[in-house]
């Protein structure tokens, strides 16, 4: 027992996870800790979830943990230092703390991307190098960004000490995939004794549950299936690749969305209040409120950081179809050193500039339930077109998944498709069918929920986990967005 205990603190783990076993017994020992400590020192408690924090990173990183401390201590620093500065000597600061929170980022993410452009421009012999990149890295450089930025521009004039802006950077729930939380959001809430009280943590079990039904249950479940079309879509029908397409719409919707309401179930048990990342994007009628319903923290920072600074929708028709096509190529790049990202970036963008576009005649247009069906149905088609992109390794794969589904479709295909594949199509047909449930009636749930004797909850507790535990795959699914 020692042995185990000695090599499990001491190794990173590939499988370290919210959904993992050891992250759930480590984190029941540290929360029994943590409810201790917030009773007696501000202080203490802080330093003590920094601590588990870092402890998080190493196992999620092994020793490329080190940049996150080292982009704190940097980052912290320097945006003191700008804050001391006036003119022009303030915002070259504030330049070059966001260059140097940047160069970590942009070494280990697109270094080889970088080399594979020269190799083809070039036609040289470039070899890519062995880069492992740093679970996490992006969603905590855009958090240290986007607290240097708000404060240069004195969005956030809050006095942050050395310990809270640890705290706010290496927040564990945080660490693996976000959702990107600004310093107006976390810092208020640790600058003051904030109070842990029965709906903070019930809401938090409520997350918790939902989440493990959304990525434990119905993404890792249906991955499978989606994994084998995406790896040889010519095996395949059309139909079958239609509904790869489909499982992974709902696969990645499920897996980002199930992790966010973990990361927000945990802080609340925590005390801590996180915005929702997520609200029912499939639901959207328009690709314009698809943006504002999907990732919602990262979608708000490119608003804040990229496309109001390259003027937004201030400076005239066309510069603002521009400004609206660049974030989204920056966003997609954003996701990874590929292509295929670039590309799915620059779909979204000509279709938010397409939209707007049509603007003026689409608001002529009677807003009837007729037109909203078929305003979804574009919208929803488009979107999973898009991820049609995304998921695929290259062009290649992901022409070929289309002109299957164009050319060899059939629905002769569904009935023996349904036989084969019964858990797998009630999963799907369940997951959209969730997103069929107005955003109010889920809220009430959780109320009813919370009023619900402790008994009951904790039944429905053990009635999720064993129905996750029965439906599982052996292998842990990792989470889509800590590649990015």
């Amino acid at each position: 027992m020692k042995d185990y205990l000695s090599h499990f603190l001491a190794a990173p783990d590939t499988t370290w996870s919210f959904v993992s076993l050891p992250f759930a017994v480590v984190f029941m020992a540290f929360f029994a800790i943590y409810i201790f400590l917030r009773k007696n020192s501000k202080a203490l408690t802080l330093g003590y979830v920094v601590v588990f924090s870092l402890f998080f990173a190493y196992k999620a990183n092994g020793i490329l943990m080190l940049l996150l401390p080292s982009t704190a201590l940097v980052s912290y620093y320097m945006t003191r230092h700008m804050n001391g500065k006036q003119g022009k000597s303030r915002k070259w600061w504030m330049w070059a703390t966001v260059a140097l929170d940047l160069l970590p980022l942009l070494y280990y993410k697109y270094t080889n991307f970088l080399i594979e452009i020269l190799r083809e421009i070039t036609s040289s012999n470039l070899s890519p190098l062995s880069i492992i990149l740093p679970v996490g890295i992006s969603f905590y450089t855009f958090q240290a960004i986007s607290y240097t930025v708000d404060v240069y521009k004195e969005k956030f004039t809050m006095e942050v000490s050395l310990l809270e802006y640890f705290f706010y950077l290496t927040f564990f729930p945080l660490l693996i995939a976000g959702p990107i939380t600004r310093a107006e959001t976390l810092i208020p809430q640790i600058k003051h004794r904030y109070h842990v009280d029965d709906q903070k943590v019930y809401t938090g079990l409520w997350l918790i549950m939902s989440g493990l039904i959304k990525k434990a249950l119905i993404a890792d479940y249906i991955a499978q299936y989606n994994n084998w079309i995406f790896n040889d879509p010519n095996a395949y029908s059309g139909f079958e690749n239609l509904m790869g397409v489909l499982g992974y719409t709902l696969q990645i919707y499920c897996d980002f969305s199930g992790y966010s309401d973990i990361c927000i179930g945990i802080a609340a048990l925590l005390g801590i209040t996180l915005k929702d990342n997520f609200r029912f994007p499939y639901q959207s009628l328009n690709l314009q409120e698809f943006w504002r319903r999907w990732h919602i923290s990262l979608s708000t920072w490119f608003r804040d950081y990229v496309y109001i600074p390259l003027g937004g929708n201030r400076k005239g028709k066309w510069r603002t179809y521009a400004n609206n096509f660049v974030t989204m190529l920056v966003a997609g790049l954003w996701h990874g050193a590929s292509w295929m990202f670039v590309i799915w970036g620059a779909l979204h963008g000509a279709g938010l500039v397409f939209h707007k576009a049509c603007k003026p005649w689409l608001e002529k247009v009677p807003d009837t339930w007729y037109v909203k069906c078929v305003s979804w149905i574009l919208t929803f088609s488009y979107v999973a077109l898009a991820w049609t992109f995304f998921r695929s390794h290259d062009m290649h794969t992901a022409l070929t998944v289309l002109h299957n589904i164009f050319s060899d479709f059939s629905l002769s295909y569904l009935v023996p498709f349904v036989q084969t594949r019964m858990t797998w199509t009630i999963f799907v047909a369940l997951g959209l069918l969730l997103h069929a449930v107005r955003e109010q009636h889920v809220e009430k749930l959780r109320r009813l929920y919370i009023s619900t004797p402790w008994t009951l909850k904790l039944i429905l507790l053990f009635v999720v986990l064993q129905v996750v535990i029965n439906y599982r795959l052996s292998d842990i699914q990792p989470f889509i967005y800590a590649q990015f």
